[in-house]
């Protein structure tokens, strides 16, 4: 049976923009009312827009999901507008280019804060709201880099790693209740993920701007495109989402190559 979105209410968290205004979008276009969080108040708006456009009933939450009193405050917030939680995904995310070395213990420390613990505070926050519903779920969005590890991508990657096994995990222990989770794992999406990434310190600016380029070349997807897939795997209460054919490309290859798969995979990465 699937998961009903019509009339239920969505938190999505990085909802100002790619991915989580995709998902968004797609979840009003199913008749689902919105709280929309993100750092920028400006791109909640438009989301927001968007969404009362399709019919949706919407309400905006300035939120750091850093800031763990931020968070713990927003169900209240949530509730107090629409009555109601019963999905949560967890979206908001940053990014962070550079090897181990070049990256700093602070800048290692700040995109963990955001990309995993920022899932597990919401989690801790919204989860006994989502028990209390008839039917719920939460969603985790990982990424490619949550199946596979890239030389120049240690934190990220073990921060994608890190929200993948989170995921899985609760899926097991919350087997049988009200509450389902779903993992997503985008491929490459265009946002503007690889443009805002955060460059380490002391890497000339000729390197950063490689970089730079050679991810947006890898981003090909439309993010409407992926927030179309994401939200037809939610209501087909999948647990597993695998969003582009690279992702579903790369998940086959670690299966069969899990040691090897970078030597396999690197050269296509690095053209």
């Amino acid at each position: 049976m699937k998961f009903k979105l019509r009339d239920r209410v969505a938190v999505v968290t990085g909802a100002g923009g790619g991915i989580g205004r995709a998902v968004a979008v797609s979840l009003a276009r199913r008749g689902c009312h919105l709280a929309l969080a993100d750092i920028s108040e400006a791109g909640l708006e438009q989301t927001a827009g968007m969404a009362r456009a399709l019919g949706a009933r919407v309400s905006c939450h300035r939120l750091d999901v850093a800031d763990a009193t931020m968070v713990r405050a927003l169900p209240q917030q949530v509730n107090a507008s629409h009555g109601r939680i019963d999905l949560l995904v967890n979206n908001a995310g940053v990014a962070l280019g550079g090897s181990f070395e070049q990256v700093s213990e602070a800048d290692f420390d700040w995109l963990m804060d955001i990309n995993f613990h920022g899932v597990v505070r919401m989690t801790r926050a919204f989860l006994p709201y989502l028990h209390a519903g008839d039917d719920s779920r939460l969603v985790n969005v990982s990424s490619l880099y949550g199946l596979i590890s890239p030389a120049g991508q240690a934190a990220y990657s073990a921060s994608k790693f890190a929200v993948r096994g989170f995921s899985n995990a609760l899926r097991h222990e919350l087997e049988g209740s009200n509450v389902g989770v779903t993992v997503v794992h985008p491929g490459g999406v265009a946002t503007s993920i690889a443009r805002s990434a955060r460059a380490p310190a002391g890497v000339p600016e000729e390197e950063v701007l490689r970089r730079r380029a050679l991810s947006e070349k890898l981003l090909r997807m439309p993010a409407d495109k992926a927030g179309e897939i994401i939200v037809r795997g939610i209501e087909n209460r999948k647990a597993r989402i695998l969003v582009g054919m690279d992702a579903k490309i790369v998940s086959v290859v670690e299966r069969f190559a899990p040691v090897r798969y970078w030597s396999l995979l690197k050269k296509g990465v690095q053209q």
